[in-house]
């Protein structure tokens, strides 16, 4: 079987039946003219048939998908618009009114506000526990609980949860587990080696890794990868021919960008623990994380999200948070993460129309935070630009 760095170059091949090198673009809404009946009926009802009509499926979603459901290690894995349109249509495969999911307090705030102003309007209950808390997990299972849903590291706050005792639990209670694997990317963390069932991603992030496009990727069996399709179809969560192309681009190089940004984060957060200006660093891959030990277990490398609680009281916080980030060259305060480009977002700000006050308090969120998504510029770089934001 062939490495990692070459599958993402080569998985996928067949769906390019052009003699082209590079993929092409098949910017067509509908693909499929034939005078065969039996030929148009398969194209209209076989599952991603890459051919038929854009809504369907096309030719480098399909190429895109293979790579993924490799990096992955599932049967099947299907492409959609963003990252909340595979969230969104992964759990809406799963459950419907009268269901019951358990999920963890701190999630990406899009995810959030579909449980908290979406799911419950269509009578589906949530319970919201402590991710770092394995018991409380299986204390909050209903007899109608049909998901168990995650995301580890968690967004903004960096905590882990234990994906073998959620996977195993799943198992256990006939439970479909899902978890956003966003934050870790394939490189770093594969859930389907713990047994988790279904895997998604915002591919705007890490897999496309430019910040040009927005899209989206679930990962799972074949039989479940088609039950989201289906909800796609009607949801109509289409990824435009370009955008896959890009990131289909993108991934080529997934391997070699994420180990060196889990290079330049790992030296990057060591230099952040030395400094005075600093209360405390938050990053999976030191010592100094409370669930280091976890993340040795379950992770490959420790991605490039760092947290950072600024010294001095909270509103002294705010203010030295405010000033860094005017003063920052490099770094841009901006949203989204796991680019090539080193960015910086201030969460208690960006998250402040999402989340009351007591959330922001449950998933750690405090005014002297700031969330560091480190890209692959040259770590000397990076670290001066820190140094000349703090100094002036």
């Amino acid at each position: 079987m062939a490495k990692v760095e070459t599958n993402l170059i080569h998985q996928g091949k067949e769906f390019n039946e052009t003699k082209s090198v590079v993929t092409p673009i098949f910017q067509t809404a509908t693909y499929f003219a034939s005078d065969d009946l039996d030929e148009y009926i398969k194209a209209a009802t076989e599952t991603k048939f890459p051919e038929f009509y854009h809504r369907h499926g096309n030719p480098t979603n399909s190429q895109v998908a293979s790579v993924v459901a490799d990096l992955e290690k599932t049967e099947d894995a299907l492409v959609l618009a963003t990252g909340m349109a595979a969230i969104s249509a992964a759990i809406l495969s799963v459950v419907k009114a009268g269901d019951h999911i358990v999920a963890q307090h701190a999630h990406y705030s899009g995810a959030k506000l579909f449980f908290n102003e979406f799911l419950i309007n269509y009578g589906v209950t949530i319970s919201f526990v402590d991710q770092v808390d394995n018991e409380s997990f299986k204390k909050a299972i209903q007899g109608n609980t049909k998901l168990i849903y995650i995301e580890t590291p968690s967004n903004p706050n960096l905590e882990l949860t234990d994906l073998e005792f959620i996977g195993k639990l799943g198992k256990e209670k006939a439970i479909i587990t899902m978890v956003d694997n966003t934050f870790a990317s394939p490189i770093n963390q594969n859930p389907a080696d713990f047994g988790i069932d279904v895997i998604v991603h915002s591919a705007t992030k890490y897999l496309g890794g430019h910040s040009d496009l927005t899209a989206g990727i679930v990962c799972g069996t074949k039989d479940f990868i088609h039950k989201v399709w289906r909800k796609s179809l009607v949801l109509g969560a289409s990824l435009s021919p370009f955008d896959s192309w890009l990131l289909l681009r993108g991934l080529r190089t997934l391997s070699l960008r994420v180990r060196q940004i889990n290079e330049n984060a790992l030296q990057f957060a060591t230099w952040l623990e030395q400094q005075a200006f600093v209360k405390s660093v938050i990053y999976v891959g030191l010592p100094s994380h409370p669930q280091h030990s976890l993340a040795q277990k379950q992770m490959k490398g420790f991605t490039g999200m760092i947290c950072i609680e600024l010294a001095g009281s909270e509103n002294e916080g705010f203010e030295n948070a405010q000033s860094i980030l005017k003063n920052l060259k490099i770094f841009a305060n901006a949203a989204s993460l796991g680019g090539v480009e080193s960015l910086i977002v201030h969460p208690a700000s960006m998250w402040g129309s999402h989340h009351s006050a007591q959330q922001k308090q449950v998933s750690g969120i405090t005014k002297g935070m700031l969330r560091i998504s480190i890209g692959i510029e040259h770590i000397d770089d990076l670290i001066g630009d820190f140094e000349q934001a703090v100094s002036s």
